[in-house]
């Protein structure tokens, strides 16, 4: 039986990794799409996974809970500060406190486990090394580690019944064409979610890393903004 049209793709909800599940599906490959409740500070992703899910008609979509919340050592899962209102020059310096220790590690080692079950080759995940907050599991060299490990790590692999490919159509794009390739692929980015601290309603700050790199995507691609902010 054929695999090569089977795919697993990460969605947490944002811009990124819904345009990298859209471009999954223009392929032609049956999206099982893989989100988590990982500990994060609040669940709005989660719903505009299951939002964009539905919308796309993935084959199935998997919201697995694990608790990175346990280790901490990030604003995205303790009570340390989100950053707020820094400077396009500071946001692409150094590893921010946003950045969750070894996630997209996690996320992979879930998805080539399903991947594996699925007899699926390729797993997409959106993520970018343009226009991004310097999270050093978003780099081309990590993502060619990984892809090596995972076809070393399984019995399919192994049995070479079954090669793994990590497809990461955003790498080298910023989020301006991320969006413009969106738009082009008839995404209502209005049901995504990208805010690192939104209010208690799912109201976007504006201010922490996420939203203003969002912000700057649109403005650059020459698209309104269809986000939802709250005055704080």
């Amino acid at each position: 039986m054929s695999t090569s049209k089977k795919a697993v793709c990460l969605l947490s909800g944002g811009i990124d990794s819904t345009t990298a599940l859209v471009i999954a599906k223009n392929e032609g490959f049956e999206i099982y799409a893989l989100t988590f409740r990982y500990g994060q500070r609040h669940i709005f992703e989660v719903d505009s996974a299951r939002t964009i899910a539905r919308q796309f008609a993935v084959k199935e979509h998997l919201v697995l809970d694990i608790d990175l919340g346990a280790i901490g050592g990030s604003a995205l899962t303790s009570t340390i500060p989100v950053p707020k209102d820094r400077k396009a020059d500071e946001i692409t310096i150094g590893i921010p406190v946003t950045y969750v220790p070894a996630r997209n590690t996690i996320f992979l080692s879930y998805a080539l486990a399903w991947a594996e079950v699925l007899n699926a080759e390729t797993i997409f995940i959106g993520v970018t090394a343009v226009d991004y907050s310097g999270y050093p599991d978003c780099r081309p060299e990590y993502i060619a580690a990984f892809e090596k490990m995972a076809n070393l790590a399984t019995k399919a692999t192994t049995e070479e019944r079954l090669t793994i490919h990590v497809n990461t159509p955003l790498i080298n794009l910023s989020k301006a064409e991320i969006i413009k390739k969106g738009i082009e692929l008839g995404i209502d980015y209005s049901i995504t979610h990208s805010c690192y601290d939104p209010d208690k309603e799912g109201r976007a700050c504006g201010r922490c890393d996420s939203c203003l790199l969002r912000n700057k995507g649109f403005e650059e691609a020459g698209v309104v903004d269809p986000t939802i902010y709250y005055k704080g």
